[in-house]
């Protein structure tokens, strides 16, 4: 895609933070979710005993003594078990009042500091989405100063001390900022353009430069609504050749009920981290010898993947796209003419020499498509063409902003152009939205903010150009039905866009999809086509992602599910357990047959069958197949889903066509 946004670890704050307190369950169909893995296998073992004559006491007995291994795996299962609730906490968008608690709260917190710890000097402490920070030059704190001074904090709001707004003259502002030897307040005011300078203060016994708002006193703040959260470096103006800061990061909130709700939300989202399920399950790393940023796809993650893009492939070539693959390298002078060594350089790696010419690696796809697009000439009767690439691309990224899978220097796009007419422009937006939605619903997302970006103060094309490609956009999106904003100029210089973030299982916004129309590089390559009256035109070009990279979404994925995948998308959708070795060879007939039909099914041997039951637990797997000495006798296995329950005991081609019409239908059993 054309000079995409950066891909953002952070997610974007909205009018409100719904916050489910249990994980989501599977897509579609209603579900329960299993308890804790010692109750599963409790009830997964009484089924089987109470009808094979099974003694579930011995087995229990034999699980506690393997109970105290595979600590990876148990910390894996943090199942919450109580009734889901959700909590709607206020944003600094939807609650003025919130906004001012956490902008006091950062400067109750500098005032504390500077009481505790008088050679320190302040910075900056504005608020952010869940609270506040500020930055400090100072020696190193550590987390029992931090104990110290939320002490202190409470002191000071106890106290009920009054905010008081001063305006003074830019020359009184630097005497008292000299008075105090404060340097830093010094070069903000001389960043500060308007006059008269503003100053906060907290009673009699200390002040700021600040705009404000504020709330009136200090003990209009609930103490047990603020916590401090950690101490993090931060380098003055974020310039590295600055003065290391000690930045303090606090959460405020307008009652001690919504500190707790954020504190479980905190606890839940690190419950789901994709960072740490892509180990414990097993998916994914990144490999230190190869270097930062680049993604190893396990096997069971690589099956994922699999899955993700058999399903993309299918979906784009139903709706008339026709799919490429294109090289991972180029001549640099293809960059050079699309604009991106000029406009996007420090975000690629150095160019190569190969026979005396420069090559580069990618960072986007969008040039490749043009030059197949220009492999021969094209009439307006071909239009629209489509054509789409699960295309890998590298970026290079400074190793202090890599995240995961969120922030990475290799990733895969799932990027598409479209070539067509001015007037298809509206059908064909309708058509990326239409497919968009489909795409994102298979993969259990259908709530969505979405944004409509219009012309910048510099952009390139004519005026009328933008002006029926953004009404196009906007019909587009009012024929969908969708609900979205206008961000007046946040277009990109080439063309107004459409960006669509989707709302996870805790109500978190993820930017994934991305329409934008495209007047520059058309013409930058000088693509044509033939029109009705035999003369040249340019075509308009879309560019479009639904996914954004498959790495990212898939981290996305993982958290969405906390790496519980529904079962058309688990890595391995059941297990076969013996409950000894003399059912293997019948339980392995039942894997194969499970193979055979596609089904990912696993033989799991080598343990008693209370420690397979609980591997299978730990490992998320949606259903096990547990096989005794009756089952091998009957032909049937006995089943329990992960989601569902106990489901009986059953003929071997019932539990496969049971499978494969929840798979077909991405339902769970």
């Amino acid at each position: 895609m054309l000079i995409l946004q950066r891909m953002a670890m952070a997610t974007s704050s909205s009018s409100f933070l719904s916050i489910p307190l249990l994980k989501t369950s599977s897509f579609l169909s209603p579900v329960k979710h299993c308890a804790s893995p010692l109750s599963s296998e409790f009830r997964a073992l009484s089924l089987y005993g109470g009808r094979n004559g099974v003694s579930t006491s011995s087995a229990m007995a034999t699980d506690a003594q393997v109970s105290t291994q595979d600590d990876k795996l148990k910390d894996a299962q943090m199942e919450v078990t109580d009734k889901p609730e959700k909590v709607v906490l206020p944003t600094n968008e939807s609650s003025e009042s919130l906004l001012r608690i956490r902008h006091t709260c950062a400067h109750v917190m500098a005032m504390a500091v500077q009481k505790l710890f008088p050679d320190a000097k302040v910075t900056i402490g504005p608020w952010i989405e869940n609270g506040f920070y500020y930055d400090f030059d100072m020696e190193p704190l550590t987390d029992k100063e931090l104990k110290r001074i939320k002490k202190e904090m409470d002191r000071i709001i106890g106290r009920n001390l009054p905010l008081i707004r001063e305006e003074v003259s830019r020359d009184e502002a630097h005497k008292r900022i000299t008075a105090l030897n404060e340097p830093y307040k010094l070069e903000i005011l001389e960043s500060i353009k308007e006059d008269p300078i503003t100053i906060y203060h907290i009673g009699d016994e200390w002040w700021d430069l600040c705009a404000g708002p504020h709330v009136g006193k200090t003990g209009n703040i609930n103490r047990k609504a603020v916590e401090l959260e950690s101490i993090a470096g931060a380098y003055w103006r974020g310039d590295e050749k600055k003065p290391m800061l000690q930045r303090i990061y606090g959460t405020a909130w307008e009652s001690e009920d919504q500190l707790k709700a954020y504190l479980h939300f905190k606890e839940e989202a690190k419950r789901r981290d994709h960072r740490r399920l892509g180990q414990v399950l097993d998916l994914f790393s990144i490999q230190n010898d190869a270097g930062g940023g680049l993604v190893f796809w396990h096997p069971k993650g690589a099956i994922v993947r699999h899955v993700m893009e058999d399903l993309w492939k299918k979906i784009h070539i139903e709706r008339g796209y026709d799919l490429l693959y294109t090289p991972h390298v180029a001549k640099a002078n293809l960059w050079q003419i699309s604009g991106h060594l000029d406009y996007y350089k420090e975000n690629m790696y150095d160019q190569m020499n190969v026979e005396d010419e420069l090559y580069q690696l990618r960072p986007m796809n969008c040039p490749y498509h043009i030059l197949v697009y220009k492999r021969k000439p094209h009439s307006y009767h071909e239009f629209p063409i489509r054509v789409a690439e699960l295309g890998t691309v590298y970026r290079y990224e400074l190793s202090g902003s890599l995240h995961g899978l969120f922030r990475v220097r290799g990733f895969t796009q799932d990027d598409a152009h479209i070539f067509c007419l001015e007037d298809q422009i509206k059908d064909e937006i309708r058509g990326v939205l239409d497919l968009t939605e489909e795409l994102l619903l298979q993969f259990g997302f259908n709530k969505y903010e979405v944004n409509l970006s219009t012309r910048p103060e510099k952009a390139v094309g004519d005026d009328d150009i933008w002006v029926k490609a953004t009404s196009s956009l906007r019909d587009a999106l009012d024929d969908k039905g969708w609900s979205y904003q206008i961000d007046e100029g946040g277009g990109a210089f080439y063309g107004p866009k459409i960006d669509l973030k989707i709302e996870d299982a805790l109500g978190r916004k993820w930017q994934c999809s991305t329409i934008q129309v495209d007047f520059n590089l058309p013409q930058r390559f000088d693509i044509t086509y033939v029109d009705s009256n035999s003369e040249k035109k340019r075509p308009i070009m879309i560019h479009r992602a639904v996914l954004g990279s498959l790495e990212r979404f898939f981290g996305v994925l993982i958290e969405h599910y906390a790496g519980d995948f529904p079962l058309w998308l688990s890595p391995v959708q059941a297990h076969v357990l013996p409950v000894t070795d003399s059912q293997l060879d019948y339980c392995k007939e039942v894997t194969n047959k499970l193979k055979a039909n596609g089904i990912r099914g696993e033989l799991c041997q080598g343990e008693r069958l209370p420690k397979l039951i609980r591997n299978s637990e730990m490992q998320k797997i949606p259903l096990m197949a547990v096989v005794g000495a009756k089952e091998v006798e009957t032909g049937t296995v006995t089943v329990r889903s992960r989601f569902g329950g106990d489901l009986g005991t059953m003929p071997i081609d019932d539990f496969v066509s049971t499978i494969k019409s929840a798979i077909e239908s991405k339902a769970s059993i």
